[in-house]
Protein backbone atom coordinates (compact mmCIF):
# COMPACT_ATOMS: atom_id res chain seq x y z
CA UNK A 1 0.00 0.00 0.00
CA UNK A 2 1.37 3.42 -0.95
CA UNK A 3 1.68 6.22 1.60
CA UNK A 4 -1.14 8.10 -0.12
CA UNK A 5 -3.40 5.04 -0.09
CA UNK A 6 -2.68 4.57 3.60
CA UNK A 7 -3.56 8.20 4.28
CA UNK A 8 -6.80 7.78 2.32
CA UNK A 9 -7.73 4.78 4.46
CA UNK A 10 -6.84 6.57 7.69
CA UNK A 11 -8.76 9.69 6.69
CA UNK A 12 -11.95 7.74 6.06
CA UNK A 13 -11.92 6.18 9.55
CA UNK A 14 -11.82 9.60 11.24
CA UNK A 15 -15.41 10.48 10.28
CA UNK A 16 -17.40 9.43 13.35
CA UNK A 17 -20.84 10.77 14.22
CA UNK A 18 -20.70 12.32 17.67
CA UNK A 19 -16.89 12.34 17.74
CA UNK A 20 -16.18 14.78 14.92
CA UNK A 21 -12.98 15.18 12.98
CA UNK A 22 -11.93 18.82 13.39
CA UNK A 23 -10.19 20.16 10.31
CA UNK A 24 -7.97 23.21 10.23
CA UNK A 25 -7.97 24.88 6.84
CA UNK A 26 -4.65 26.01 5.35
CA UNK A 27 -3.83 28.09 2.31
CA UNK A 28 -0.17 27.48 1.45
CA UNK A 29 2.86 25.38 2.33
CA UNK A 30 3.84 27.79 5.10
CA UNK A 31 0.51 27.49 6.92
CA UNK A 32 0.65 23.71 6.49
CA UNK A 33 4.15 23.58 8.01
CA UNK A 34 2.99 25.72 10.93
CA UNK A 35 0.61 22.91 11.91
CA UNK A 36 3.13 20.10 11.46
CA UNK A 37 3.72 19.48 15.17
CA UNK A 38 0.16 20.10 16.37
CA UNK A 39 -2.50 17.56 17.32
CA UNK A 40 -4.54 18.43 14.20
CA UNK A 41 -4.78 15.07 12.37
CA UNK A 42 -5.79 16.33 8.91
CA UNK A 43 -5.26 19.48 6.89
CA UNK A 44 -7.81 20.92 4.48
CA UNK A 45 -7.52 23.62 1.88
CA UNK A 46 -10.20 26.29 1.67
CA UNK A 47 -10.91 27.86 -1.69
CA UNK A 48 -11.37 31.42 -0.41
CA UNK A 49 -8.20 31.40 1.67
CA UNK A 50 -6.04 29.66 -0.95
CA UNK A 51 -7.21 32.02 -3.69
CA UNK A 52 -6.99 35.08 -1.44
CA UNK A 53 -3.41 34.27 -0.44
CA UNK A 54 -2.54 34.23 -4.14
CA UNK A 55 -4.33 37.52 -4.85
CA UNK A 56 -7.51 36.14 -6.40
CA UNK A 57 -11.18 36.14 -5.49
CA UNK A 58 -13.04 32.97 -4.52
CA UNK A 59 -15.21 31.06 -6.97
CA UNK A 60 -12.69 29.42 -9.34
CA UNK A 61 -11.10 32.78 -10.18
CA UNK A 62 -7.65 31.46 -9.30
CA UNK A 63 -6.10 29.65 -12.32
CA UNK A 64 -6.46 25.88 -12.14
CA UNK A 65 -2.76 25.26 -12.53
CA UNK A 66 -1.85 27.65 -9.74
CA UNK A 67 -4.33 25.95 -7.39
CA UNK A 68 -2.86 22.54 -8.18
CA UNK A 69 0.70 23.83 -7.76
CA UNK A 70 -0.17 25.22 -4.33
CA UNK A 71 -1.89 21.98 -3.33
CA UNK A 72 1.17 19.96 -4.37
CA UNK A 73 3.42 22.21 -2.25
CA UNK A 74 1.12 21.74 0.75
CA UNK A 75 1.14 17.96 0.35
CA UNK A 76 4.92 17.98 -0.02
CA UNK A 77 5.61 19.63 3.35
CA UNK A 78 3.31 17.55 5.57
CA UNK A 79 2.82 13.91 6.48
CA UNK A 80 -0.78 14.63 7.49
CA UNK A 81 -3.60 13.69 5.11
CA UNK A 82 -4.70 16.68 3.02
CA UNK A 83 -8.21 17.11 1.65
CA UNK A 84 -8.81 19.69 -1.04
CA UNK A 85 -11.64 22.12 -1.68
CA UNK A 86 -12.34 21.42 -5.35
CA UNK A 87 -15.09 24.08 -5.51
CA UNK A 88 -17.33 23.27 -8.51
CA UNK A 89 -14.72 21.00 -10.07
CA UNK A 90 -13.12 23.44 -12.51
CA UNK A 91 -15.06 22.02 -15.42
CA UNK A 92 -18.19 22.54 -17.48
CA UNK A 93 -18.67 18.81 -17.99
CA UNK A 94 -18.49 15.77 -15.76
CA UNK A 95 -15.47 14.55 -17.74
CA UNK A 96 -13.63 17.80 -17.05
CA UNK A 97 -14.43 17.47 -13.34
CA UNK A 98 -12.98 13.95 -13.39
CA UNK A 99 -9.84 15.27 -15.08
CA UNK A 100 -9.42 17.92 -12.37
CA UNK A 101 -9.87 15.39 -9.57
CA UNK A 102 -7.27 13.12 -11.17
CA UNK A 103 -4.84 16.05 -10.99
CA UNK A 104 -5.79 16.63 -7.34
CA UNK A 105 -4.94 13.01 -6.51
CA UNK A 106 -1.68 13.32 -8.43
CA UNK A 107 -0.84 16.37 -6.30
CA UNK A 108 -1.12 14.18 -3.20
CA UNK A 109 -4.56 14.86 -1.72
CA UNK A 110 -6.69 12.13 -0.11
CA UNK A 111 -10.12 13.70 -0.53
CA UNK A 112 -12.12 16.57 -1.94
CA UNK A 113 -15.14 18.77 -1.39
CA UNK A 114 -17.35 19.20 -4.45
CA UNK A 115 -20.12 21.78 -4.31
CA UNK A 116 -23.49 21.73 -6.07
CA UNK A 117 -23.92 25.41 -6.88
CA UNK A 118 -23.04 27.21 -10.10
CA UNK A 119 -21.26 30.51 -10.70
CA UNK A 120 -24.30 32.66 -9.89
CA UNK A 121 -24.86 30.83 -6.60
CA UNK A 122 -27.97 28.90 -7.66
CA UNK A 123 -28.13 25.14 -7.28
CA UNK A 124 -27.14 22.79 -10.05
CA UNK A 125 -29.69 20.25 -11.28
CA UNK A 126 -29.50 17.12 -9.12
CA UNK A 127 -28.97 14.69 -12.01
CA UNK A 128 -26.23 16.87 -13.47
CA UNK A 129 -24.52 17.12 -10.11
CA UNK A 130 -24.74 13.37 -9.64
CA UNK A 131 -22.95 12.88 -12.96
CA UNK A 132 -20.19 15.19 -11.77
CA UNK A 133 -19.94 13.35 -8.44
CA UNK A 134 -19.70 9.99 -10.22
CA UNK A 135 -16.90 11.25 -12.46
CA UNK A 136 -15.09 12.75 -9.49
CA UNK A 137 -15.40 9.57 -7.44
CA UNK A 138 -14.12 7.46 -10.29
CA UNK A 139 -11.02 9.64 -10.46
CA UNK A 140 -10.67 9.78 -6.67
CA UNK A 141 -10.72 6.02 -6.14
CA UNK A 142 -10.43 5.26 -2.42
CA UNK A 143 -10.25 8.97 -1.61
CA UNK A 144 -13.04 10.64 0.34
CA UNK A 145 -15.63 12.61 -1.63
CA UNK A 146 -17.40 15.16 0.54
CA UNK A 147 -20.47 16.33 -1.37
CA UNK A 148 -21.21 19.93 -0.48
CA UNK A 149 -24.73 21.25 -0.89
CA UNK A 150 -25.41 24.98 -0.86
CA UNK A 151 -29.12 24.71 -0.03
CA UNK A 152 -28.66 26.95 3.02
CA UNK A 153 -27.06 29.65 0.88
CA UNK A 154 -30.32 30.05 -1.06
CA UNK A 155 -32.33 33.11 -0.02
CA UNK A 156 -35.60 31.75 -1.34
CA UNK A 157 -37.99 32.09 1.59
CA UNK A 158 -38.00 28.42 2.54
CA UNK A 159 -38.02 27.52 6.21
CA UNK A 160 -35.19 25.59 7.87
CA UNK A 161 -37.40 22.49 7.84
CA UNK A 162 -38.09 22.85 4.12
CA UNK A 163 -34.40 23.33 3.41
CA UNK A 164 -33.56 20.23 5.44
CA UNK A 165 -35.95 18.21 3.28
CA UNK A 166 -34.18 19.55 0.19
CA UNK A 167 -30.78 18.66 1.67
CA UNK A 168 -31.94 15.10 2.39
CA UNK A 169 -33.27 14.68 -1.14
CA UNK A 170 -29.94 15.77 -2.56
CA UNK A 171 -27.95 13.72 -0.05
CA UNK A 172 -29.74 10.52 -1.04
CA UNK A 173 -29.01 11.14 -4.71
CA UNK A 174 -25.41 12.15 -4.06
CA UNK A 175 -24.77 9.04 -1.95
CA UNK A 176 -26.00 6.80 -4.78
CA UNK A 177 -23.67 8.68 -7.13
CA UNK A 178 -20.66 7.89 -4.92
CA UNK A 179 -20.46 10.57 -2.23
CA UNK A 180 -18.82 9.52 1.04
CA UNK A 181 -19.86 12.51 3.15
CA UNK A 182 -22.22 15.48 3.19
CA UNK A 183 -21.05 19.07 3.76
CA UNK A 184 -23.77 21.61 4.63
CA UNK A 185 -22.24 25.06 5.13
CA UNK A 186 -24.40 27.77 6.72
CA UNK A 187 -26.33 25.19 8.71
CA UNK A 188 -25.95 26.67 12.19
CA UNK A 189 -29.01 25.53 14.14
CA UNK A 190 -28.06 22.62 16.41
CA UNK A 191 -31.56 21.19 16.43
CA UNK A 192 -31.53 21.10 12.64
CA UNK A 193 -28.06 19.54 12.65
CA UNK A 194 -29.25 16.78 14.95
CA UNK A 195 -32.27 16.12 12.75
CA UNK A 196 -30.10 16.01 9.64
CA UNK A 197 -27.62 13.60 11.21
CA UNK A 198 -30.52 11.31 12.07
CA UNK A 199 -31.98 11.40 8.57
CA UNK A 200 -28.93 10.66 6.43
CA UNK A 201 -26.47 7.77 6.39
CA UNK A 202 -23.70 10.08 5.22
CA UNK A 203 -21.30 11.56 7.80
CA UNK A 204 -22.30 15.21 8.19
CA UNK A 205 -19.78 18.04 7.91
CA UNK A 206 -20.55 21.59 9.09
CA UNK A 207 -18.55 24.80 9.32
CA UNK A 208 -17.47 26.56 12.51
CA UNK A 209 -16.08 30.05 12.98
CA UNK A 210 -12.91 30.34 15.03
CA UNK A 211 -14.81 31.95 17.93
CA UNK A 212 -17.96 29.88 17.37
CA UNK A 213 -19.67 27.31 19.60
CA UNK A 214 -17.51 24.73 21.34
CA UNK A 215 -16.80 21.42 19.62
CA UNK A 216 -18.84 19.50 22.20
CA UNK A 217 -22.04 21.16 20.97
CA UNK A 218 -21.43 19.93 17.44
CA UNK A 219 -20.58 16.46 18.75
CA UNK A 220 -23.84 16.33 20.70
CA UNK A 221 -25.72 17.06 17.47
CA UNK A 222 -24.12 14.01 15.84
CA UNK A 223 -21.80 15.84 13.47
CA UNK A 224 -18.90 13.77 12.10
CA UNK A 225 -16.69 16.52 10.71
CA UNK A 226 -16.09 20.22 11.41
CA UNK A 227 -14.36 22.62 9.03
CA UNK A 228 -13.11 26.13 9.72
CA UNK A 229 -13.26 27.26 6.09
CA UNK A 230 -11.74 30.68 5.43
CA UNK A 231 -11.78 31.80 9.06
CA UNK A 232 -8.18 30.84 9.98
CA UNK A 233 -6.91 32.84 6.98
CA UNK A 234 -9.21 35.78 7.73
CA UNK A 235 -7.97 35.81 11.32
CA UNK A 236 -4.33 35.66 10.19
CA UNK A 237 -4.88 38.58 7.82
CA UNK A 238 -6.60 40.57 10.57
CA UNK A 239 -3.64 39.89 12.87
CA UNK A 240 -1.30 41.16 10.16
CA UNK A 241 -3.27 44.38 9.85
CA UNK A 242 -3.35 44.83 13.60
CA UNK A 243 0.42 44.36 13.79
CA UNK A 244 0.89 47.52 11.71
CA UNK A 245 -0.64 49.57 14.50
CA UNK A 246 1.71 48.19 17.20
Amino acid sequence: MSDQAARMKAFRTLHISGDPLVLMNVWDAGSAKALADTHVPVLATGSMSLAGALGYEDGEQCPRGLVLQTLALICRVTDKPVTHDAERGYGDTAAEVGDYVSAIVEAGAVGINLEDSVADGSLRDVDEQCARISAAKSALGDGYLNARTDVFFQDDGRSVSEKLDAVIERAEAFQKAGADGLFVPRLTDFGAMKELCGRTDLPVNVMRQMDGPVIAEFAAAGVARISHGPFPWLQAMANLKNAVAL
